[in-house]
């Protein structure tokens, strides 16, 4: 059976999931923290701008995808914004790491709201062979975007 989107995009959820989970963990004001959260960084914004392109976008153009669309970019957008203010803190501080478990718990609360909601709605609106497609461009464009922003 062929890749679907699906199994590409939850390939990254795990290791979002994943990079939290030690970031959340990592001792202050050390390099492995502000590795881990660089390499969350990479794979949010990555996932991000690849998912909209290949799975969002397509959803738009149907009237059943038009409302979780628009709630999953909101909550994209709500993640972006916790980026920048984690980004703004000192990682050794205190401060630092509350903004982190808050960007954390978005981040989850969106994965699962994806995979248990919107993933159910898309299915319904693409064909077989556009889940296998998107899943091939989602792919090669996620691989692009974490090149280009490790690049940055």
């Amino acid at each position: 059976m062929s890749e679907t989107i699906y199994d590409a995009l939850r390939e990254s959820h795990e290791t979002q999931r994943a990079l939290f989970r030690k970031l959340l963990r990592s001792k202050a004001g050390t390099r492995e923290r502000l590795d881990l959260f660089t390499q969350a960084r990479i794979e949010l914004e990555a996932h991000e701008a690849a998912e909209e392109r290949f799975l969002y976008a397509p959803m738009l153009m149907d009237d059943m995808g038009l409302n979780s669309t628009r709630h999953a970019l909101h909550e994209h957008h709500e993640i972006d914004e916790l980026v920048e203010d984690v980004q703004s803190l000192d990682p050794a501080g205190d401060a630092w790491l509350e903004k982190c478990k808050e960007l954390s718990h978005q981040v989850h609360h969106h994965l699962r709201e994806e995979e248990k909601k919107f993933f159910q709605v898309s299915g319904k609106v693409l064909t077989e062979t556009q889940k296998t497609q998107l899943a091939k461009k989602y792919r090669k464009d996620f691989e692009r975007m974490k090149k280009k922003l490790a690049a940055e």
